[in-house]
């Protein structure tokens, strides 16, 4: 089962036609800037939020207590360490702009038609998330994300493996300015208070609004350069 499993991970798929790219782009637009659709995109989302800050708290030494995904689509990454520092700044910095440059590498990937081992990916990282998160929707969560996506990996046709990894990169690409454009408009409702651009201030001395302004660069940035690989259209580049 094993050798079936890597072998389905690393069989490559043609890339799709920049058309049903296009097409599948277009639909993850009308998800993630939808209210219901961004609903459930973002518990997605909030997953690659909170595992990069995990991933980053764990490369400078600080040590991961525990996550937690809760219901109304928040999360929160609870690591020990020093209380200030690169490290620290480093570890806070990491969350926003986790889903745009997941979601460029996975661009990168799908170009080189490794459709189905980008789902597996996904599957590996809810796999060792659950050994990290500490509340019982958390679980939920990465259950049936994990779950959901393993089985369409495993039962599913190349073709529809490869549309479905498509559509998760484009929701990621998408939904991480919109989750920028939900930090402002949090900011604005409840003015300064724990949100990861307010934490960067306090630790650096610097407006939280420039750090604002970093996660919508990082995500538009990641989002041109991602459509140009999930689109590349006859004549360009």
């Amino acid at each position: 089962m094993l050798l079936d499993l890597w072998t389905r991970a690393t069989t490559t798929q043609p890339p799709l036609p920049w058309q049903v790219s296009l097409l599948l782009g277009v639909l993850a637009l009308g998800l993630t800037w939808s209210p219901a659709g961004y609903r459930v995109v973002r518990h997605l989302v909030t997953l690659v939020h909170e595992a990069g800050h995990a991933v980053v708290a764990a490369v400078v030494g600080r040590r991961l207590t525990g996550i937690r995904l809760h219901s109304d689509t928040s999360g929160v990454t609870v690591s020990r360490g020093r209380p200030r520092g690169p490290g620290m700044v480093a570890t806070v910095l990491a969350g926003y702009p986790a889903p745009a440059l997941v979601g460029l590498a996975g661009a990168l990937v799908l170009g080189q038609g490794y459709a189905a081992g980008l789902l597996w990916g996904l599957v590996l990282l809810c796999a060792l998330m659950l050994l990290l998160v500490r509340n019982l929707f958390g679980w939920w969560v990465l259950l049936v994300t994990g779950g959901a996506v393993g089985a369409l990996s495993w039962t599913a046709s190349g073709e529809v493996v490869s549309g479905a990894a498509y559509l998760v990169v484009w929701a990621l690409l998408l939904a991480a300015p919109r989750s920028v454009v939900e930090l402002q408009r949090e900011r604005r409702r409840r003015g300064r208070g724990g949100s990861d651009a307010d934490q960067l201030a306090r630790l650096t001395g610097t407006p939280a609004t420039l750090w604002v302004g970093f996660f919508w660069l990082v995500c538009a940035a990641a989002l041109v350069v991602g459509a140009r690989e999930l689109v590349p259209l006859p004549g360009v580049g």
